[in-house]
């Protein structure tokens, strides 16, 4: 009880001693690996360093998984109906990364500029660039070798012998049948968390007259010249023609909303944070009102906010996020995804009831994602091969039953269940401690935190204006140990 109380007043999980064996006994799994984006391809690669035998299941014909642009976009633009063939990625084609690129990188793979024709210098690059990394990470470790790609698997199950069944098929032969059956010892599940849209619940939606996208399917402003937008910040979405409606406050509906402002003649901003009582413009804009949050839409076209305002629009954009989503995984109602949150997990990773032959990498957000799927993964691998023990799973349990009481007792909605943006150091920090890494360094989180700020206070600026070159030379200084050729450098990026 003393324990739940202080996990209580911290409002974030209680991190145990590691349980890494002094006499560590070594065995080799055979593990299957669902998706070769970023989460994928780490994890491959400290399974292999552990001894496991890997094999990446990749549906796509290359790797990177979100990191892979296509103008191609759905046939349901707004990303409900089942039966629509699935586009994996949500990149718009301007996008650029949020975060600098020095904090972005694996720890052992600095993601620095290289040079080569067409590559990005920029600290904050473009979404090629990342790509870029990814394929040069996986070419580097011999990742690609172990990667089926074009196969899509179907099912993912416990077997009575314990072992789990994975049934996949070429995608190419497009057939629907899975007929490709396997037995691996563990799974692996990296397939992401961009590609099943959330919409938002907007009273009167269903007389609405107009059109309905999600972000997902967004990928240039084209579409909206010369339209009036709207922005709702919060849940995300957007509203075309007369009005287009974009609801959401992350990173890519601020971009979104900005670059269709260039070509849209309005553009509104529904957002909780407006709360003024009316409607005000967007400094540094003619064209961009903020209002605060809808109060419903009418079957005349029309969209009422809260301060009383009122637009006519005829395209509603949805920047809502996103939903947790695993198809193939069959394991009988004891791991669920309910509003968002999928347990129950021991720290977002074990599902206590299938520890350790089933994990997940990746699903914490509001993170710096490389660098934490790669402690995770590590932890995986070591755990599998016998080096880390894991709890009991009634000790196990309890943690995760502390953790969701915690969540309750301060009233954080399941959903943020994996929002681990005030605490993802200490996980961090824990992770490696367990695995018998090194902490996170202390320019990165310094560096990940001013970043964080500019955003907040330079939103049209921090990409390309900063007055932290202290951290990126100690950066510099770490990534040497890895690059030595780095230490000729006379440079900082920019």
């Amino acid at each position: 009880m003393m324990l739940r109380s202080v996990i209580i007043s911290l409002n974030k999980p209680y991190f145990p001693t590691p349980h890494i064996k002094t006499m560590p006994q070594y065995s080799s799994k055979n593990v299957a690996v669902i998706g070769a984006g970023s989460a994928g391809l780490i994890t491959a690669r400290e399974l292999q360093r552990e001894g496991h035998n890997v094999v990446v299941f990749e549906r796509e014909n290359q790797v990177g998984g979100t990191w892979v642009y296509t103008p191609d976009t759905e046939s349901d633009p707004v990303g409900t109906d089942p039966t629509r063939e699935i586009v994996h990625s949500s990149l718009y084609s301007s996008l650029r990364v949020n975060l600098p690129r020095e904090v972005m990188g694996f720890r052992d793979y600095p993601f620095v500029v290289k040079k080569r024709p067409g590559s990005d210098p920029r600290r904050y690059p473009g979404h090629r660039e990342v790509l870029d990394y990814l394929n040069d990470f996986a070419v580097e470790f011999g990742i690609n070798g172990v990667v089926r790609f074009g196969v899509e698997v179907g099912y993912v199950g416990k077997m009575e012998n314990g072992k789990w069944k994975v049934s996949s098929r070429k995608r190419k032969n497009d057939d629907g049948v899975f007929s490709n059956e396997e037995e691996y010892d563990a799974v692996v599940i990296c397939n992401g968390h961009y590609t099943e849209p959330r919409i938002a619940d907007i009273p009167g939606i269903e007389v609405w007259p107009g059109k309905q996208i999600h972000s997902h399917n967004y990928r240039v402003p084209d579409p909206f010249r010369d339209q009036v937008c709207v922005r709702l910040k919060c849940l995300q979405l957007f509203l075309i023609c007369q009005a287009v409606l974009l609801i959401g406050g992350a990173a890519s509906a601020t971009d979104i909303s900005r670059e269709i402002a260039e070509v849209a003649k309005e553009v509104h901003i529904s957002s909780r944070s407006a709360t003024s009582g009316v409607p005000m413009k967007l400094p540094g804009y003619d064209n961009v009102w903020l209002h605060n949050m809808i109060e419903a839409v009418g079957s005349d076209g029309g969209v009422s906010f809260r301060d009383g305002s009122k637009i006519l629009a005829d395209i509603i954009l949805h920047c809502t996020g996103y939903k947790y989503h695993f198809p193939f995984l069959e394991t009988n109602g004891i791991v669920t995804v309910d509003d968002n949150r999928v347990g129950p997990l021991y720290k977002h990773v074990f599902p206590p009831a299938f520890a350790p032959s089933l994990s997940y990498v990746g699903l914490p957000w509001k993170v710096i994602p490389f660098f934490l799927c790669e402690l995770q993964s590590k932890w995986i691998a070591a755990v599998l091969s016998g080096r880390i023990s894991l709890p009991s799973k009634e000790d196990m349990t309890a943690d995760i039953e502390a953790f969701y009481s915690s969540m309750t007792a301060s009233c954080i909605p399941k959903r943020y269940t994996h929002n681990m943006d005030d605490y993802q150091f200490d996980y961090d920090d824990w992770l490696a401690a367990e695995c018998g890494s090194a902490p996170s360094e202390e320019w990165r989180k310094q560096m990940y935190f001013i970043s964080r700020q500019n955003k907040k206070t330079l939103s049209e600026t921090y990409r390309d204006e900063w007055d932290d070159n202290d951290l990126i030379i100690q950066a510099y200084e770490d990534f040497v140990k890895y690059i030595p050729e780095l230490a000729q450098a006379q440079n900082l990026p920019r």
